[in-house]
């Protein structure tokens, strides 16, 4: 299951796995995320939290998960993946090529610090 958070003040959706990802998932995620843009036109940030990445259910759990990046990207300016997963440094770097939001990669213990972080990239 996927929970889903967002910090209104700040406009930071925080998506936090707790199994393998799922189709369902990313439809929810995305019934919870898109009436916040549109009512407040994008997201500050997301952030990824999960001490290691739990994979996906099925093939269709990772095209849903594309689908969503495609169509997020662009409405998000900040993506922070906060796990102690190896794989953040590589998603990380291919993230940057793909999407137009900036991403960067913090340890599981350093939630605080991705809020921070993405609230001063919104000064910019």
């Amino acid at each position: 299951m996927l929970n889903i958070e967002i910090d209104v003040a700040n406009a930071i959706a925080t998506l936090s796995p707790d199994s393998s990802l799922s189709e369902a998932d990313f439809k929810r995620a995305t019934e919870v995320i898109d009436p916040f843009i549109e009512q407040h036109g994008k997201l500050n940030g997301l952030i990824i939290s999960v001490e290691s990445f739990p994979g996906w259910d099925s093939f269709g759990g990772l095209l849903s998960h594309l689908t969503f990046v495609k169509n997020h990207h662009k409405e998000i300016k900040n993506i922070a993946l906060v796990t102690d997963s190896s794989l953040s440094s590589i998603a990380e770097d291919i993230a940057s090529h793909f999407i137009s939001a900036k991403v960067k990669a913090f340890k599981y213990s350093e939630l605080d610090l991705a809020k921070t972080w993405i609230v001063s990239n919104n000064d910019e």
